[in-house]
């Protein structure tokens, strides 16, 4: 994809950011477990609460001027949080996700946290070819009680990776 585009999220934009997390969050379904599992996996008062709670999301359009990925990103105390970052599924291995996180990596002035499912190896690997390292358990469990507010069953089956602006 070398004619995309990256911008920052608009209101008109909604219904196309929530289908794209909802056709990419298909690839947990069946990997993570079923109590954390729900369809859809992101609601659109949920998608509105995120964007009203400070996360701002930057999405990535195709030639074709269509959405095939987006990133969220949160700052929250010292750091900043990745948020709700997925690819469509036709769009994945196709350097949309590497840049969309090139491009909040480049504006971050600190410390960058993500959070993501044990069990999604893909999306810890990407981070950590991206410069992220993946935390210990402890360090996990300390970071997601300091920076997040996550269910459970959700915290139980996470990792936190931690990269550098």
């Amino acid at each position: 994809m070398s004619n995309d585009m990256i911008y920052d999220y608009r209101e008109e934009n909604f219904d196309e950011v929530l289908t794209v997390i909802n056709d990419a969050a298909t690839a947990y379904k069946g990997v993570i477990s079923t109590d954390c599992w729900h369809e859809p996996y992101m609601s659109a008062a949920d998608l509105e609460h995120e964007v009203n709670a400070g996360v701002s999301f930057k999405v990535l359009c195709d030639v074709k001027n269509t959405i095939v990925g987006v990133m969220g990103a949160q700052p929250v105390q010292d750091v900043l949080l990745i948020r709700h970052a997925y690819v469509r599924t036709q769009a994945r291995r196709t350097g949309v996700g590497s840049k969309l996180i090139l491009d909040l990596q480049e504006g971050a002035t600190s410390s960058i946290l993500v959070g993501t499912w044990a069990a999604a190896t893909w999306a810890i690997k990407f981070y950590e070819e991206h410069g992220f390292k993946a935390q210990g358990i402890t360090q996990t469990r300390d970071l997601l009680m300091k920076y997040w507010s996550v269910p459970e069953c959700q915290a139980d089956q996470s990792v936190v990776l931690v990269g550098h602006s």
